[in-house]
């Protein structure tokens, strides 16, 4: 139990200011501030309809069509949406040097419209903003997938070498990206303090990096509205919006 004089802001700002290697690491719940649903909520989608597997996509031009369909009637959502006081802080500490990077579990590239460069983001369950092959690597921008889609109703292939094409996010049943797992991995042994920010931490192998970054001596911070499964070993856990919270300790240090 906190004591009741607890301040959130003095607290996560008295870790801000004793860290000089920080990593950020973000979940859904700092998108949500922006209007982007949470997919694993109750209401959200995953609980109204099954979430199409990879292996379902790659065997099926039915659920091919299927996942596009979905993808298209979500995205205005999420094109609507724009980064928020949280996003706009993780920014700030990046820009001030305090920061290194940032693992993201959001696929919704809204740091890097608040103006963090893709070096510094580590984008572990892929992004939903383009598409790419999976047999080549072709990039495709949505819009001119859209078309064509609307146009026919078949799913696209790659117009080099006929391979499916899907979003660049990582579904379920998918394989987590190599590289990005790799970096991510560095950035939490190499940080002397882990902050995140949204996240339940139990969706793994990701939420398995705070552990690591606290096991090599890290400080760890927990900002989320409700309790996650590391609240236990963590530093400081605190239960409120990160705007309001994260925010206002990046912009009075």
């Amino acid at each position: 139990m906190q004591d009741e004089n607890f301040d959130p802001i003095e607290s996560i700002r008295q870790h801000l200011r004793y860290a000089s290697r920080i990593v950020l690491f973000t979940g859904a719940g700092i998108s949500t501030e922006s209007g982007i649903p949470d997919f694993r909520s109750p209401g959200g989608i995953w609980s109204r309809m099954k979430p199409i597997d990879f292996s379902d996509f790659m065997r099926s031009e039915e659920s091919r069509r299927e996942s596009w369909r979905r993808k298209f009637a979500s995205d205005p959502v999420m094109r609507a949406a724009k980064p928020n006081r949280g996003h706009l802080a993780c920014t700030s500490l990046l820009a001030s040097g305090r920061a290194t990077s940032i693992i993201t579990q959001n696929i919704d590239g809204l740091h890097q419209r608040a103006g963090v460069p893709e070096a510094q983001v580590i984008e572990v369950h892929g992004n939903a903003t383009y598409a790419h092959c999976l047999s080549c690597g072709t990039r495709y921008e949505l819009d001119a997938i859209k078309e064509i889609f609307e146009r026919d109703g078949n799913a696209p292939r790659c117009r080099w070498c006929d391979g499916l094409v899907k979003t660049a996010t990582i579904s379920f049943g998918q394989a987590m990206p190599v590289e990005a797992m790799r970096r991510a991995e560095k950035a939490a042994l190499g940080c002397d303090c882990m902050i995140v920010l949204g996240s339940s931490l139990v969706v793994y192998p990701a939420a398995g990096l705070p552990v690591l970054a606290k096991r090599n001596g890290a400080a760890l911070i927990i900002i989320n509205r409700e309790p996650t499964a590391l609240d236990d070993i963590a530093d400081l856990v605190v239960n409120a919006g990160i705007g309001d919270t994260f925010g206002a300790a990046v912009e009075t240090l």
